[in-house]
């Protein structure tokens, strides 16, 4: 994250700085996914990131699950406040607030709206891009009129958005199931997860969609008139996905020479470097990257022949650019210049004629290529097991699968009392669990960040 200029410490324990290059990465996630958001017909709104305490304090179940990670502001303008207000968790309960002044009638559902913002909760053990003490996110906010309409918008947010994100955009391949009962976000009736597997064998909790029932309805008293005039309580969800997974980009793709970012994600897909300002090869690099640009390719030019070749090479590599063209006054006299691909490091001749062509085809095989090894690796480090035991031996180091009923009724408590978790339930055809009493699922336990 240095080397790579992504992010460093703040001043204040837990906070982060994010440099303009890893906020670049950060900011095709948001247009990535704000796209795939919009699709699913929600719209963009600000919410505050102040909070009247007495607001948390309405949802037991809510301000219980917050409570140790709470900042609390208790003075303000040189006095102390009348009520004191918390900084932004998370927002279920200042949206529910306005949701039950807009929501009146059927013809008002189905509402949905997501805000990208900054929140604060406070972690024991910061850990940057994984675990801070602000980060930033967005979090969407749902009313419908049954509780079928819900469920099935949380489950198009999990698969449509976000596992669609994950697999097609960051190249990391997910598993998508329940959270048990243990696991389920405060004040929810569900949980929906999307987990990935880290190079290191680790599991990530990537995102997360919540089917809250009419918990948050009834405390707040959001209720809409129905077709036949009855007043009915709404039902919602919220769903959210963070700087979380910047991590999940390092330690997803990740390797000795550092970054390797995915094309369909990266700012810079493609660097054209200039090895020696020399014989016009200055002037033919900067064409190069203008058609390259005019063909659609995130390009960079690094025309800094004032520092060596072989440094700005190892810093493009760092930063995980997927492809490096290296134009030299040697390759331009036989009409060639040299390709590398920062996944593999394969380098090539290829005629500067054929540039244009080679390098739209080489993103394409990157990406497709990433994904492929991520897609390995977790299947590799998959493994069915018929026991407990078993499940906190091969899960130490990927993931354990077998049955939720070999579990029994204190295995999911001897797993985390052993630093490990049920990161999520599937059906056994890894279908989505909907939560039925004599549905038989299959869990997956791994160590997690």
């Amino acid at each position: 994250m240095a080397k790579a200029e992504l992010a460093e410490n703040g001043p204040v324990r837990g906070t982060m700085v994010v440099r303009p290059y890893g906020f670049a990465i950060w900011e095709r996630m948001q247009s990535e996914l704000d796209r795939r958001i919009k699709d699913a017909g929600a719209e963009g709104a600000y919410f505050p990131l102040f909070i009247p305490e007495s607001y948390l304090r309405r949802e037991a179940q809510h301000v219980e699950g917050f409570s140790p990670e709470l900042a609390v502001v208790t003075h303000g303008g040189g006095k102390e406040l009348e009520e004191p207000v918390v900084v932004r968790p998370t927002s279920e309960t200042i949206i529910n607030t306005y949701f039950s002044k807009w929501v009146q009638s059927y013809r008002d559902l189905p509402l949905a709206v997501n805000q990208w913002c900054n929140v604060v909760r406070w972690e024991l053990r910061p850990r940057i891009f994984l675990r801070t003490t602000e980060f930033l996110w967005q979090e969407g906010h749902t009313c419908h009129a049954t509780m079928q309409d819900a469920r099935d918008y949380a489950l198009r947010i999990l698969t449509d958005v976000y596992a669609d994100f994950m697999v097609n955009v960051l190249a990391v391949p997910v598993r998508v199931g329940r959270k048990t009962d243990a696991e389920r976000f405060a004040g929810a009736a569900t949980s929906w997860t999307t987990e990935g597997m880290m190079r290191d064998g680790k599991a990530l909790q990537m995102s997360t969609s919540h089917e809250l029932g009419q918990n948050f309805a009834r405390v707040f008293d959001t209720m809409y008139v129905s077709e036949t005039g009855e007043r009915e309580y709404v039902w919602q969800t919220s769903w959210g996905a963070s700087t979380r997974l910047m991590g999940a980009l390092i330690m997803g793709h990740g390797d000795d020479a550092g970054l390797r970012i995915p094309p369909a994600l990266a700012p810079v897909q493609v660097v054209v470097v200039l090895v020696r300002d020399e014989e016009q090869t200055g002037e033919r690099a900067a064409a190069l990257a203008a058609e390259l640009a005019a063909a659609g390719v995130r390009v960079r030019l690094d025309d800094r022949v004032d520092t060596t070749f072989g440094r700005r090479a190892v810093e493009w590599e760092l930063r995980g650019v997927p492809v490096r063209v290296e134009v030299g006054p040697r390759e331009l006299a036989a009409g060639n210049v040299t390709v590398v691909r920062r996944d593999n490091q394969e380098k090539s001749q290829c005629p500067l004629v054929g540039v244009v062509k080679r390098v739209a085809a080489l993103l394409q095989e990157i990406q497709a290529a990433l994904l492929a090894e991520a897609t390995s690796l977790r299947d590799q480090r998959t493994v069915e097991v018929d026991t407990v035991d078993e499940a906190l031996e091969a899960g130490s180091g990927g993931f354990a699968k077998l049955s939720s009923t070999r579990l029994g009724a204190d295995g999911e408590a001897r797993l985390n009392d052993e630093g490990l978790s049920i990161r999520c339930l599937q059906r056994p055809d890894g279908g989505l669990p909907l939560g039925g009493d004599d549905e038989e699922t299959v869990a997956f336990v791994s160590r997690a960040y």
